[in-house]
């Protein structure tokens, strides 16, 4: 039989109402009933139900976690770093997965029939429009790997992808390359238009230096090393610019199969920085996304929209940085 909140109310000398106090947040217990309760339930191994809980405070503790792109390893990472940063809060992910989907208002139904206190989109393919139509329903929520705007509707937490494009055409110029490419991800992802943006810009100020551009049908291995071997029927650019680590290995994979050295013949260099690029078989170059630190602030800035719904949405922006590997001449 379940140990009942009476159970511990009988054991510990008290009334059930001073259990329930107990195990409230922000309710009123004197110091003394405190320490008999909590003494009661651990004894008897008793923990209060979640469920029952959102009843009396109005707040379910649960987070609807909006992640697409499984196929991408990295959403593992951030699958982990998310749930465990939401549990050591209190709080519970409610996971809505969107891969090959964009409906926002299926999500919206799902989670508001879990009465979710609010909503974290980890994502950087899916538009602005997504996250913002949480916050239209009355929703906190915070567009994680998101896309910074000077007055943004919602709360975003990410990286500056222009500012990291100009970083890795920097990066290809230091090395003397005069024909570069952007092997980017899917064309209408913002994250892989800022990334082309910033990559394309920074090389417009070096006409000795040629460049073009692909794209690649989604942020996957197997996108990647498609596309890749399409660009091989004709004769490969020095060295690319990939939008993203997976298609970057994936890139690699295609260039080792038709006989191409990396970085002899052809470069290439990734973005994020994902397990995979740091193994030893493969040693990317890349731009490391600080994701842990993301993913701290989204669940700080979720937090605090929940507890002040009218404060103004905020972006929190982080620099990333060139990793050395070999990859690159």
């Amino acid at each position: 039989m379940a140990v009942t909140l009476k159970d511990v109310a009988v054991l510990a000398g008290v009334s059930t109402s001073a259990v329930s106090r107990t195990f409230t947040d922000g309710a009123s217990v004197s110091p003394k009933t405190r320490i008999k309760v909590e003494a009661a339930a651990n004894t008897l191994g008793y923990a209060p139900n979640a469920l029952a809980s959102s009843l009396t405070t109005g707040r379910t503790k649960l987070i609807g976690l909006i992640v697409n792109n499984f196929q991408n390893p990295l959403i593992l990472e951030v699958f982990d770093l998310f749930t465990r940063g939401l549990q050591d809060r209190g709080l519970r992910p409610l996971l809505v997965n969107l891969s090959d989907a964009t409906s926002a208002a299926a999500s919206l139904r799902m989670l508001r029939q879990y009465s979710v206190d609010g909503v974290i989109v980890a994502s950087s393919t899916l538009p602005s429009s997504f996250a913002a139509s949480f916050k239209s329903a009355g929703l906190p929520v915070v567009h994680a790997f998101g896309r910074c705007s000077a007055s943004p509707d919602v709360n975003v937490v990410g990286i500056d992808n222009i500012a990291c494009g100009r970083m890795a055409a920097e990066a290809l110029m230091q090395r003397g390359y005069h024909h570069v490419a952007f092997l980017g991800g899917p064309e209408a992802a913002t994250s892989t238009q800022d990334r082309a943006m910033g990559f394309l810009g920074a090389l417009a100020a070096h006409p000795d230096v040629s460049a073009s551009t692909s794209y690649a049908s989604a942020y996957t291995f197997d996108a990647g090393r498609a596309e890749m071997e399409r660009l091989l029927a004709s004769p490969p650019a020095e060295a690319y610019f990939c939008g993203d680590d997976l298609l970057a290995v994936g890139a690699l994979s295609a260039l080792q199969d038709a006989g191409q050295s990396v970085p002899g013949d052809v470069g290439l260099i990734g973005l994020n920085d994902m397990e995979m690029a740091r193994w030893q078989n493969i040693g990317l170059t890349t731009i490391r996304q600080p994701v842990a630190q993301i993913i701290e602030a989204a669940i700080d800035l979720v937090v605090m929209t929940i507890e002040e719904p009218d404060r103004h949405p905020e972006n929190r922006i982080f620099p990333c940085r060139v990793i050395e590997r070999h990859t690159l001449r």
